[in-house]
């Protein structure tokens, strides 16, 4: 699969890991040239309609939500009947295995994570998506630390009752709620429940339940105790277990009913470690016939003032729970919801790159410099960093290319051809020397033309194409020489030899003598005659009389004792 590419647009480039029902690749997307996620179900599966209504799902699922702690879906397809989703793509590693490799987390980092997995969660809960299988390995981490829920794979609409018999065993069994163990209906609390399995295992590094088989698991979600987090470990804060217990409570009616009010506790319980939260007292004020004898006037009596007071506690701490919480919904708004992050916008036009940042809820300041080698009006470079976290209305800076910058073109008449190739690239500019040599009696390789002119603007990165000099030799006339003689003035005069003939011949005053000749120039389609001014290197092709003995070696018909003609040398 490596190497294939879907659609003409997505190449698979690697390989990252499978699913229950996915192979999933990191691939190019050759349009944009971005990293992306390409999850393709599996062949095996491609004429299940549970599995394909499964697949579908899933599509339709991600397709209603875009959030920064969701992997967000980018594209679905099918190719050569592979059905197939696109999503971002993000490096890093699952939360399981940052929990196997680091053991436990800090109690304010797991809570930090929570926070996050259930932000998630609260946008898919709002457009009535229920997950159904929040999982550390479904948890991504991102090489920043941004966290993302991916795998919407079984989740449901909120509301339907619609359960197959294969659903009733979906979801993993280490972390589903006890109404999926039981087949039931779920709810947004089953996946709170989730979440609170999750928290459990980050804080210790095991999930509360675990068995030699997923029945005697789902058992225990169903009917069992899990171990209280602080007899694994003590400086475990009090608060953050309490949260925990309730988001496992067996009845969902007894659970968190939503995401934000688990967060909102996670946040409290960091602030409040040993924090006891109990609703305002239930103290009331007195029935009038129970008041005491005398002055009924306020304030005339001692009890009259202590049920005066009594009362104003109730209301003062009243106020301050409400406080609490409206600090609370704040803090949860700048840490939860107000929690973006740079978007790609490397390689985009300035007009896509503004429309993903406004999207992101950022800003954006703009710097222009000339580049070489990026098209005008392209992003060069950004800060920060895609996927990196931010809070909405801070501000991404990006480079915006204005194109090649242009200068003026040197003058290279006269150079040699490494002296002109090292003053254009001095400049930025690049030579492309042509085949064609121009017959000079300047050095062989001296730049005789140049294309654009000295003097001519033009951009960093342009072609100057040169004309060089072949140099100058005037033919001499071969024939009569010896082949030695022959040879080293060929030599001399920097021609080359094409081919010696050798032509049999009874004289033997004739042997090695040279009988003819024909000057081309590299590919034959010009010839040239004795005393004819030629470039240096020029073609020879020469004919010498050799032996007419049985052991000579005998390349051309026999000719008579005088010199062979060009057009019998060319045959």
């Amino acid at each position: 699969m490596i190497g294939k590419v879907l659609d003409n647009r997505y190449e698979l480039v690697e390989f990252i890991g499978k699913g229950g029902m996915a192979l999933v690749y990191r691939a190019i997307d050759k349009r944009t040239g971005h990293n992306v996620a390409v999850k393709i179900l599996r062949p095996e599966y491609n004429q299940d309609a549970e599995f394909c209504t499964r697949f579908e799902r899933e599509a339709v699922a991600a397709s209603k939500m875009s959030h920064h702690n969701i992997v967000n879906l980018l594209d679905v397809g099918q190719d050569d009947n592979m059905r197939y989703l696109v999503m971002e793509y993000v490096r890093g590693r699952t939360l399981k295995e940052v929990i196997k490799q680091n053991g436990p987390l800090n109690p304010n980092v797991a809570a930090q994570v929570a926070i996050r997995i259930l932000s998630a969660l609260q946008h898919a809960h709002k457009n009535g998506i229920i997950h159904r299988d929040i999982k550390p390995q479904n948890i991504l981490v991102h090489s920043d630390g941004l966290i993302k829920v991916g795998d919407f794979g079984i989740a449901r609409v909120a509301g339907s009752n619609t359960i197959s018999t294969d659903d009733i065993v979906m979801g993993s069994v280490h972390y589903f709620s006890p109404e999926q163990a039981k087949g039931e209906p779920v709810t947004a609390a089953s996946d709170l429940y989730s979440v609170g399995v999750v928290l459990y295992e980050m804080l210790t590094g095991k999930p509360p339940f675990d068995g030699e088989t997923p029945v005697a698991i789902a058992m225990q979600h169903i009917g069992g105790k899990a171990q209280p987090i602080r007899e694994i470990d003590p400086t475990i804060p009090p608060a953050l277990e309490r949260v925990v217990d309730k988001a496992m409570e067996k009845r969902p009616e007894r659970r968190y009913q939503s995401a934000l009010e688990m967060a909102q506790d996670i946040l409290r319980a960091i602030q409040e470690p040993d924090g006891v939260w109990m609703g305002p007292s239930s103290q009331a004020a007195p029935a009038p016939g129970e008041q005491p004898a005398g002055n009924t006037e306020w304030g005339k009596t001692g009890h009259t003032k202590s049920w005066l007071w009594a009362r104003f506690g109730v209301i003062a701490m009243m106020a301050a729970v409400l406080a609490g919480l409206v600090l609370g919904g704040i803090q949860i708004y700048d840490q939860v919801v107000n929690v973006t992050s740079a978007p790609y916008c490397q390689d985009e036009t300035e007009t896509e790159a503004l429309r993903l940042i406004a999207r992101a809820g950022l800003l954006c300041e703009i710097t222009r410099i000339s580049d070489a080698k990026v098209p005008t009006g392209y992003v060069i470079m950004q800060s920060p960093e895609y996927g990196t976290a931010m809070r909405k209305n801070e501000t991404v800076f990006l480079t915006i290319s204005t194109g090649p910058e242009e200068q003026e073109i040197p003058s290279i008449i006269g150079y040699s051809v490494e002296e002109a190739r090292n003053e254009l690239e001095r400049l930025g500019f690049t030579l492309l020397a042509l085949p064609e040599r121009v017959l000079s009696s300047s050095a062989w390789d001296t730049v005789m033309k140049q294309d654009p002119e000295a003097g001519e603007m033009k951009p960093d990165g342009s072609v100057v194409q040169v004309k060089l000099s072949g140099g100058s030799v005037t033919l001499p006339d071969f024939i009569g020489m010896t082949r030695q003689e022959a040879l080293f003035l060929i030599q001399q005069l920097q021609l080359n030899i094409l081919e010696i003939r050798e032509i049999p011949v009874d004289d033997s005053s004739q042997y090695e003598r040279v009988a003819a000749q024909l000057f081309t120039n590299d590919d034959g389609t010009v010839s040239y005659a004795a005393g004819d001014q030629v470039i240096q290197h020029t073609m020879v092709t020469l004919a010498v009389y050799v032996s007419n003995e049985p052991e000579a070696a005998v390349l051309t018909e026999t000719v008579p004792d005088t010199a062979a003609s060009e057009e019998e040398l060319n045959q």
